[in-house]
């Protein structure tokens, strides 16, 4: 039986692909810092977010990394447990076998229960990744939720018309007047409140 890494690098999902626009009513206090320049384009301000440095510096990225790692170890754990057991019934089970110290009925009815194990733990696996897939969705819609929700009182005395995110080169240039990542950042910590500092482990059949 090959055994299967069912988790990759565990991270919470880059944000390269969220559009900070306006949501909800929360209000989390911010410092004030000097306004950054104004586009030279009309009447329109414009402002840019590094996404890698949300990642690496917003407290919530940086909890919820940490637990999703943590329970993806324990999946990992639990499985890899679950299919070393199965492997070494299985080599038990052919040795008897290449001994002939089983009688047919036997060897049938202990095939049948590997095979069954066999499927049980497949069928784990399938139901663990879908949790913990699920998981990383809502701490993905939880971040970009407290960003939008950030940005949208924020902007209240900002007046941008445009907030972009920058991640890698998706922006070829972009003048550093008109970077707000540090006043975000800054913000977004301000109103965080730690997460759990304790998580439950894996849930095991």
């Amino acid at each position: 039986m090959k055994r299967k890494n069912i988790f990759g690098t565990l991270a919470i999902a880059a944000l390269s692909a969220v559009s900070f626009t306006s949501c909800d009513k929360s209000n989390p206090q911010v410092d004030e810092k000097k306004p950054v320049a104004q586009a030279a384009a009309g009447d329109v301000k414009i402002a840019f977010v590094e996404v890698d440095s949300i990642m690496s510096q917003y407290k919530f990225c940086k909890d919820f990394t940490l637990i999703l790692q943590k329970k993806g170890q324990n999946i990992q754990n639990t499985l890899s447990a679950k299919q070393q057991a199965l492997e070494k019934a299985a080599a038990n089970f052919q040795q008897k076998i290449e001994q002939n110290a089983l009688t047919r009925e036997q060897a049938q009815s202990i095939q049948l229960s590997l095979q069954k194990q066999d499927a049980d733990l497949r069928a784990l696996n399938q139901r663990l990744s879908a949790e913990f897939q699920a998981e990383t969705e809502r701490y993905n819609n939880a971040l970009r939720d407290s960003i939008q929700h950030f940005l949208a009182v924020y902007n209240k005395d900002k007046k941008y018309g445009i907030i972009l995110s920058k991640a890698g080169d998706n922006i070829l240039y972009a003048d550093k007047a008109y970077d707000v990542t540090n006043d975000v950042i800054a913000g977004l910590n301000k109103a965080y409140k730690s997460a759990p500092a304790v998580e439950k482990p894996a849930a095991k059949k």
